[in-house]
């Protein structure tokens, strides 16, 4: 039972980066009904997103340290109240400052503490599958555009952007705490296998300790392709429903199309585990970032609503597919006793990445009265990702660590 309780990891930690981020990632749907209600601007209702980005990156890098120290579970425990109270301050505030504080700081705390650790404990439990686990993990955030986002378009216009978000709050600390509960460390003996089908040079040992392991250049590599992925993608995800609505779509139709990128995102992160488990990390992670480059550039030339969800698909599956495998990769070179600290301080370098988005399309639209040179900009950054991965040097591991358990560095 207990080599099988992996995948009872897998399943608690997709559901909780289902609701999770799909709390935190339902901001878009909320701009127009906040803004028609309480007057304030987009650009600074926005800014609670940008803001949630920066102190979400900031607070994985403080989580996933935790998490090397007493848990994963302790960390997502405290971080579902968290949630919970932000969600609530945020629906309750008449001040714009304050919403940006509750949403983009005490949501954007909580967010971080979800993806470096269950990703941590997740490739800790697994030999074979690897790429699949965490893959499946964060299926979650895939899914969540598909339930959270329309749950919430639907409650608006219902209740009112306020009992909404109030009940979001509700929902999603019932589900969290309780699944929170089946986290638990991987045995030693699990946690210490690399990845298979990996090619492993016997060079160095791993760093003896974390912050030794964010100055390596695996380390810097990994960090900037992340940043450059997320800055690409982040952008077109957030505008894209009011890019939609601008051609002539309705709100609802234009919510949807992030349930199409979802939908896509599931398939995406399926694919791209088995192949990388098939394949190799370094090719499946370097094609996926082309293949998002290509299809956000393409956005310039759509107008219908069809189209949108023609590169939905494509968009969906590219960037739901490569994000699970940086913890792979981070696996692969690093040491299982730092996975939460290196995979923490990496989330916190791609989060810087995803701030701009929002506020750079906001001004880009604002300066030039056009979305796009966001997708143009956007895809730029895409190529810059891509190019970045081809420098990922191949994992290495320890001469000394005997066959049954090498130590990738």
């Amino acid at each position: 039972m207990e080599r099988h309780y992996g995948w009872v990891i897998v399943a608690a930690g997709a559901l909780i980066t289902c609701v999770a981020m799909g709390a935190l990632f339902a901001l878009p749907v909320y701009l127009a009904p906040i803004a028609t209600e309480t007057g304030w601007t987009r650009a600074g209702i926005s800014g609670a997103m940008t803001i949630g980005f920066i102190v979400m990156g900031v607070a994985g890098f403080i989580w996933g340290m935790l998490t090397d120290r007493i848990g994963a579970r302790p960390v997502v425990m405290i971080a579902a109240v968290i949630l919970g109270v932000g969600l609530f301050l945020a629906s309750r505030t008449t001040d714009l400052l304050m919403f940006q504080i509750a949403y983009g700081g005490l949501v954007g705390a909580s967010g971080g503490a979800f993806f470096a650790p269950l990703m941590a404990t997740t490739v800790g439990w697994f030999e074979k599958n690897r790429s699949l686990a965490v893959s499946l993990v964060s299926l979650g955030a895939g899914v969540a555009p598909m339930i959270v986002t329309p749950l919430a378009t639907v409650l608006i216009e219902a209740q009112g952007w306020r009992t909404a978000m109030m009940l979001t709050a509700i929902i999603a600390t019932a589900l969290i705490v309780p699944a929170g509960l089946l986290i638990r460390r991987a045995p030693e003996a699990q946690a210490a296998a690399p990845s298979p089908g990996t090619d492993v040079a016997p060079q160095e040992p791993p760093p003896r300790n974390a912050f030794a392991a964010l100055r390596t250049p695996q380390f810097i590599v990994l960090a900037a392709t992340f940043f450059f992925c997320c800055a690409a993608h982040s952008g077109p995800i957030f505008h894209t429903v009011s890019y939609a609505m601008l051609c002539g779509a309705s709100a609802l139709a234009a919510a949807s199309i992030y349930s199409v990128e979802g939908i896509a995102g599931l398939f995406g992160r399926l694919a791209f585990g088995i192949a990388a488990d098939r394949l190799g990390v370094k090719r499946v992670l370097v094609a996926g970032l082309a293949l998002q480059a290509i299809s956000i550039y393409f956005y310039i030339y759509v107008s219908e609503i069809n189209q949108f969800y023609m590169l939905a698909v494509v968009l969906g599956m590219a960037y739901g597919g490569v994000m699970p495998l940086y913890s792979v990769l981070a696996r692969d070179y690093f040491g299982p006793h730092v996975m939460g600290t290196v995979l923490g301080a990496a989330t916190m370098v791609s989060s810087i990445g995803m701030a701009f988005g929002p506020v750079g399309g906001g001004w880009l639209f604002d300066t030039y009265g056009t979305y796009h040179w966001l997708y143009i900009a956007s895809a730029a950054v895409g190529v810059m990702a891509a190019i970045i991965a081809l420098a990922f040097p191949p994992p290495r591991r320890d001469v000394a660590a005997g066959p049954g358990l090498p130590q990738a560095a």
